[in-house]
């Protein structure tokens, strides 16, 4: 699939602020993103035009662009439409599943042990990203995929807080799902899926406290 340098420098920047690279509330200035990456100002400013309406970054008078603050709040209907939504995509990428395509999951698996065995939490939680999205675009399904891509924008990650034995958990629960995508059933690929968010749904609310369903 073909990139714009604007598609380029925006999925570097999802995965920056999914990972933790930029802290929420963290002011994002264009020149600095430009000059880090090596391109021109016109790209940024697209990029993070394309952010902003995804709810990667939001635009405060007087400060410029921002990381927003997560919500705590919405947390229990964004897991609710994760689970709906990312289910969904799982189906569709089975029916698109070759040896190739699992030899790349399988390969993006290897750099987020690589990166939990070097205990690099930005580079785990960027890895885990590049998997979940990778099985994603197989799906051949891209409006779903924006939606997608904005949830993660909104979502309490635990892994961002958790230490090496949310790193082996997610490891395991990979492993788990590429095994069951290899054996070609699409219903224990979606219930691994569906398994693995729910993992990290029930380490929120432990650590947070809220009040809410683990339903």
């Amino acid at each position: 699939m073909f990139l714009t340098k604007q598609d380029q420098v925006a999925e570097i920047l999802r995965e920056r602020v999914i990972a933790g690279t930029y802290r929420r509330g963290e002011r994002l200035k264009q020149a600095d993103i430009a000059r880090e990456l090596g391109v021109s100002i016109t790209p940024v400013r697209e990029a993070l035009h394309v952010l902003e309406a995804e709810g990667y970054v939001v635009g405060v008078s007087h400060r410029g662009l921002l990381v927003p603050e997560i919500d705590t709040k919405q947390a229990g209907e964004i897991h609710r439409l994760r689970l709906l939504l990312e289910r969904d995509l799982v189906v569709l990428a089975m029916k698109m599943m070759t040896p190739d395509r699992l030899g790349e999951l399988r390969a993006l698996q290897a750099a987020v042990a690589a990166a939990a065995v070097a205990e690099d939490r930005v580079g785990v939680r960027t890895t885990n990203y590049r998997f979940h999205f990778r099985l994603y675009e197989m799906a051949d399904s891209p409006q779903t995929l924006s939606f997608v891509r904005i949830l993660w924008a909104k979502y309490p990650f635990t892994m961002q807080e958790a230490g090496k034995p949310r790193f082996e958990a997610v490891l395991a629960e990979h492993e788990h799902m590429l095994a069951m995508i290899e054996t070609g059933s699409t219903q224990a690929a979606v219930k691994a899926l569906a398994e693995h968010i729910d993992a990290g749904w029930r380490q929120f609310l432990a650590r947070s406290g809220h009040g809410y369903s683990a339903e």
